[in-house]
């Protein structure tokens, strides 16, 4: 390894030279922060400056201080592979947030200062990542499911240039598409069902060099990790064993059970189906008319009623809206007026959901006859062959309205995922089992296990966790198609409710997610949020307590334990997000950019007021996906905040050990501020529970305070979007101002 040898670099451009003393902090730099030499330069950005820091590394410079913009700014032009740079924020961080007087130039000094001595401590103790030695180079894609999703996610990683394993469990290709009639239009002149397509997809997807179907089969077993996944399948009863380097799960879903709905006539008359049931119907008519059930009758009046089963704020039902009946609704009303103009269809709906094209195919069934009417639906009876609903009309205002000779009701039933096994009842029933003894809880872990799609060997559970509906944990706005286990991908109605148009382009995500997957895994880098992180955490195991924390609250299944019980860590299943890190009670785990080390000489660095500068400090750890952007963005728009403020960005809230907040306290700050993503059910924490985690082992922290008579307020935990730019400013001014009420932290000048 080569010596290290650290170099700074001042910029003065963007007004940092007009707002800033450089010179004085390049001195700073040399003498504080002990960096081989300094440098000034009036745009470090340009070709010039960019030229400059390059000379130096060729002298042999391995690590680069860069006092200039945010380290989200001038990311190409400060990147210099094999040599690690620390970004010292002296122009959002700074002078944006800073007003521009005189009267405010010796704090705005002291900002930039601190800065540059926080970022040279940080640069002196990273070790530069040479990347993970064993990292496997598979790059095959196996697709689990082979609908309308799966057949996608197939065809655009083959056009892209990968093979692909698609296993699918029924005897042909085509899911759920394979059942309907026609399908919602998806491009001009949306005025009409269309062909559903997939026989042509499921031709071309037979006919993919790339692709190797596997249809009657079945996951059986899958271990490994990304780049090396050893997968099992059970085709035709017959074991087959494939390697690949990323999965994508395309598993769909089922309908809402119409048994449930007895108060709808679910399972209490023929002449009551649900939407699938009606495709069924009318592709036995071939087009024709469709027949009543009952008796084979002709059907002239028809009743959709939507929303059956779902949108229930009760508990009983689907609390969910599935989105794609109102549409699907519309085109089986269609159904009957192309065939007969004559029948009655009616669509009873308390909201209709036809976004974008298919407001234009809403029109195309009014023109057609179709009748649309508010009303909330109380009871469907059989009454002979024909059903009586009996709905409260919304526009009218009318309870008792009733529509008493429906030949045929159709249900909007909502979609159920097949997620698989839900892994919180499997935990929770493998742990009541405990190792057999319990024979009951035994018998309902095998059970839930019997219902898995991928089978994993993983200690955390046999399949991807789940969200409080049973949709695979893949969040629909921060992140679609990741999910807890690295270089496993969701697409389709598995992950959230959607049509086959959404369905597809969902598909065509996760595929080139899995993609990304693949080629990182190959040179042993980290998948999304830090993809290309050549780093991976170490442990020191004659530190080690073997108390198991990392192990339990790795988000992602990265950890196991070795025949010692010491962490044994799976690189490639890790994100890097250092939820480990910051378990660890007693500090054994690093990486080589990343560690107690590199945040906590940060903390020191700075230099700290005696408490009669009435200058506090106060200093706040900013989740590095949303806090810290947040920051960056109100400097951006000039939200001017409290100078008193250090920000030292780390990779999740997770990470955050308590060390961090002792060694802030112990070296004189005044007050620590937390800001990490928002968790819960609708979290947007990028490593899904490390903001979750970190909250709970900070809620312990007042009672550490409470015992060095602190106030509990030194210490204050907040949930930050990346959009809460106005909010940040104004949270910080408000913690500065109750650090002002409450006084200097006894613990200064100690």
């Amino acid at each position: 390894m080569a010596e290290q040898k650290v170099a700074a670099y001042i910029c003065q451009g963007c007004g940092l030279g007009d707002r800033l003393d450089t010179a004085d902090l390049a001195k700073i730099a040399q003498k504080e922060g002990k960096v081989a030499f300094a440098k000034e330069h009036e745009f470090l950005c340009n070709a010039d400056g960019v030229q400059l820091i390059k000379n130096d590394i060729a002298e042999g410079v391995t690590h680069v201080v860069i006092g200039a913009c945010s380290r989200r700014a001038k990311t190409e032009a400060f990147s210099f592979p094999g040599v690690h740079v620390s970004r010292a924020n002296l122009r959002e961080g700074v002078i944006w947030v800073r007003p521009d007087s005189d009267e405010h130039r010796e704090t705005t000094q002291e900002m930039a200062a601190d800065y540059i001595r926080m970022s040279c401590a940080e640069a002196k103790r990273v070790n530069i990542p040479a990347g993970n030695p064993n990292h496997g180079g598979n790059k095959r894609i196996l697709v689990v499911g082979g609908g309308m999703s799966g057949m996608t996610s197939a065809l655009e990683a083959s056009r892209a240039g990968y093979q692909v394993v698609l296993v699918e469990k029924s005897g042909e290709l085509g899911g759920w598409a394979n059942k309907l009639y026609k399908r919602i239009p998806f491009n001009e002149p949306f005025n009409g069902p269309q062909d559903t397509g997939v026989a042509e997809m499921a031709a071309a997807v037979q006919a993919d060099g790339n692709i190797t179907v596997y249809t009657n089969a079945v996951v059986s077993k899958t271990g490994g990790a990304p780049g090396r996944f050893a997968v099992e399948i059970n085709h035709n009863g017959t074991p087959v064993a494939e390697e690949v380097g990323a999965i994508v799960q395309a598993t769909g879903f089922t309908t809402y059970d119409t048994a449930k709905l007895p108060e709808l006539g679910g399972g209490k008359s023929p002449n009551v189906v649900d939407q699938a049931g009606l495709e069924a119907l009318m592709k036995a008519a071939n087009g024709g008319a469709i027949k009543r059930p009952s008796d084979g009758g002709e059907v002239k009046n028809v009743v959709f009623v939507q929303c059956a089963g779902q949108r229930d704020d009760t508990g009983t039902h689907l609390p969910y809206c599935s989105g794609f009946c109102c549409a699907t609704s519309v085109k089986q009303a269609m159904y009957f007026k192309d065939a007969n103009p004559d029948v009655d269809t009616t669509v009873l709906y308390t909201d209709l959901r036809m976004p974008g094209n298919n407001e234009d195919f809403y029109r195309s069934a009014q023109n057609k006859g179709v009748t649309f009417s508010k009303g909330k639906v109380k009871s469907v009876e059989a009454n002979g062959n024909q059903c009586k609903v009996a709905f409260h009309d919304l526009i009218l205002n009318d309870e008792n309205a009733a529509i008493a000779d429906a030949d045929l009701v159709v249900l909007a039933t909502g979609q159920v995922p097949n997620a698989g096994t839900d892994i919180d009842a499997w935990t929770q029933a493998e742990t009541e089992s405990n190792n057999g003894q319990n024979a009951e809880a035994a018998q309902r872990a095998q059970e839930l296990k019997v219902v898995s799609v991928l089978n994993l060997t993983y200690r955390q559970g046999p399949d991807v966790p789940q969200l409080k509906h049973g949709f695979a944990d893949s969040h629909f706005i921060c992140f679609p198609y990741e999910t807890r286990r690295t270089g496993i991908y969701m697409a389709g109605p598995v992950r959230r409710p959607m049509d086959i148009a959404q369905a597809t382009e969902d598909a065509t995500g996760a595929a080139m997610k899995a993609i990304q997957a693949v080629e990182n895994a190959a040179v042993g880098r980290a998948a999304h949020p830090r993809s290309g992180d050549l780093s991976f955490p170490s442990v020191r195991k004659e530190g080690c307590t073997q108390c198991k924390r990392c192990t339990v609250e790795c988000p992602f299944g990265a950890i196991d334990e070795d025949e010692q019980r010491y962490p044994l860590f799976n690189e490639e299943r890790c994100r890097r997000c250092g939820t480990c890190m910051g378990a660890c009670p007693v500090r054994v785990i690093s990486f080589e950019n990343y560690s107690i080390d590199t945040v906590g000489s940060q903390i020191k660095s700075v230099d700290m007021p005696d408490e009669f500068d009435e200058k506090p400090r106060i200093l706040i750890l900013a989740c590095e996906n949303d806090a810290y952007p947040a920051l960056d963005m109100a400097g951006m728009n000039r939200i001017e905040y409290n100078p008193f403020v250090r920000v030292v960005p780390v990779r999740c809230l997770g990470s955050v050990n308590l060390i961090f907040i002792t060694d802030a306290l112990n070296s004189g700050y005044d007050g620590v501020m937390l800001m990490g993503c928002k968790h819960g059910d609708d979290y947007q924490c990028h490593f899904v529970k490390g903001s979750e985690i970190a909250n709970y082992r900070l809620s312990k922290v007042d009672d550490t305070l409470k015992s060095l008579n602190l106030e509990t307020e030194r210490v204050a935990t907040y949930e930050v979007a990346i959009t809460d730019i106005e909010r940040v400013p104004k949270l910080i001014n408000e913690y500065a101002a109750k650090i002002e009420e409450i006084g200097m932290n006894p613990f200064k000048g100690f």
